[in-house]
């Protein structure tokens, strides 16, 4: 979350080193330029310096003049020294142009040990350029991480933060609860002794609404009657058993907004299969229509047409329009944002909860799968989805929050943290601080056939008072 291949530069040493070789071969004087130890620079001048007098060829002193011969020879050997010519001067040059030639010679020398033979020399290989590439991208993606990691961190705070403070008085059932019930009840697989128990359970809690398994609904939008053969003897059972509670007709089906399979709602053929399935199962005899279709992207219209036609017919029978909705954005543009690495945006944008909740009777928020770890984590946001469905909703609709009355453990949901005694105290802490008297509130509890006697318990003792 390298080595670098940089060239290998001129070095000021190797100008240094041709130039001891070359000492070595001219004698001055019977000595060497370069002194025993072989060290070049100084000790080098200062042999030169010794290479005085007698030690000097003749010719030296005829070039230079008795007078300035040590000074000068000295100045020879260096240059012969150096390798340039082997010996100062020439027949009748003078001591100044000798030196003239050694200072061109010499600084020509250099320029020619230091100007790069490659003419690609300086600039940064491909290869250089691609490892430096990769060093910057790898610093932007831990950059980004630890931004993600800094942002989860402070987010998961807030949330147990959320889930602090005191509960507002009479923050409890205002009799408005639902419960989804799976498909047995209306394939025959219950009989009236199920009946007589679930009455037992649910007289004296706030349970008015039973949303019953009757689809799911095929992909073309079409409903056989053959899914719910039983309805006919469930409905006046329950009526009879517990009088003024609905059993409304749960159609679901999985949508083809990220994988190719699945209800694809943008076909008006299918939503007019929808509105007739509708029809038929009213007629059957269901109290409402509860409609939980997923995966649904927020800002979805053909969504929003449908829900037009369909509340005309509920309306028709007198009866309930009621859909199970998505989680709400809990920061701004959310969805967009997990939607682009996940492609599963998940949550709705607030403002699409309310487009979707002035369509319906009721409307119930799938507080549960939420990805938290813990009871408290779990607890504040689900206070905080209960402030921002508060927000949305129109207070003539039902809002209902739902309840974890089951136990999966896969990614997404966690049954240590998602408990019934978390969502409770969360439900009634967003309640407290949103709208305390919100006369059109619930909760909604999922689902009856995964529940245990400790959820209900809760769900009795946390929200309806009764032991």
């Amino acid at each position: 979350m390298d080595a670098s291949g940089t060239r290998n530069a001129p070095r000021r040493g190797g100008a240094a080193g041709t130039e001891s070789a070359s000492a070595a071969e001219v004698p001055v004087g019977g000595r060497e330029a370069v002194g025993a130890g072989g060290e070049p620079g100084g000790s080098g001048a200062a042999d030169a310096e010794n290479a005085s007098g007698a030690d000097v060829p003749v010719r030296g002193r005829e070039a230079a003049g008795a007078e300035s011969g040590v000074g000068r020879e000295g100045i020879g050997a260096a240059v012969d020294a150096a390798g340039v010519h082997g010996t100062v001067g020439g027949q009748g040059a003078s001591g100044t142009e000798d030196v003239a030639v050694a200072h061109e010679t010499t600084d020509a020398q250099r320029g020619a040990d230091t100007v790069p033979t490659d003419p690609g020399q300086g600039r940064a290989s491909p290869g250089r350029r691609l490892r430096r590439g990769l060093r910057w991208g790898r610093r932007v993606v831990l950059g980004f991480v630890l931004l993600l990691v800094l942002s989860l961190a402070g987010a998961e705070t807030a949330l147990r933060v959320n889930y602090m403070g005191d509960l507002a008085d009479g923050t409890y059932t205002r009799g408005q609860d639902a419960i989804w019930l799976g498909h047995a009840w209306v394939d025959g697989r219950k009989k009236d002794a199920d009946v007589a128990a679930l009455a037992r359970r649910l007289r004296g809690t706030g349970i008015r609404d039973l949303y019953v398994h009757a689809g799911p609904l095929e992909h073309d939008g079409t409903l056989p009657k053959s899914s719910y053969p039983r309805a006919s003897w469930l409905i006046p059972a329950v009526h009879r058993a517990l009088p003024g509670v609905r059993v409304q007709a749960w159609l679901g089906d999985e949508l083809a907004t990220e994988s190719p399979d699945g209800m694809r709602l943008e076909r008006a053929a299918t939503r007019a299969a929808v509105v007739t399935s509708t029809r038929e199962i009213l007629a059957a005899g269901f109290d409402g229509a509860h409609f939980d279709l997923e995966p649904l992207h927020s800002g979805d219209r053909d969504y929003l047409d449908l829900l037009d036609d369909l509340r005309a017919v509920t309306r028709a029978h007198g009866v309930p329009l009621s859909v199970a909705a998505h989680q709400i954005d809990p920061l701004p543009a959310f969805h967009s944002l997990w939607g682009s690495f996940t492609n599963h945006p998940k949550w709705w944008s607030q403002a699409y909860f309310t487009q979707v909740a002035r369509r319906v009777d009721q409307i119930a928020l799938m507080s549960y799968d939420t990805m938290q770890p813990l009871p408290s984590l779990y607890g504040g946001y689900v206070a905080q989805q209960t402030s921002l469905a508060l927000e949305a909703t129109p207070p003539t609709t039902d809002l209902l929050m739902g309840l974890p009355f089951f136990h999966d453990n896969r990614f997404g949901h966690r049954a240590s943290a998602e408990t019934v005694p978390a969502a409770v105290r969360g439900v009634r802490l967003g309640l407290s601080r949103t709208d305390a008297g919100r006369e059109h509130f619930g909760v909604a509890l999922y689902v009856d056939f995964a529940a245990t006697e400790a959820d209900w318990t809760a769900y009795r003792e946390g929200w309806t008072r009764r032991p």
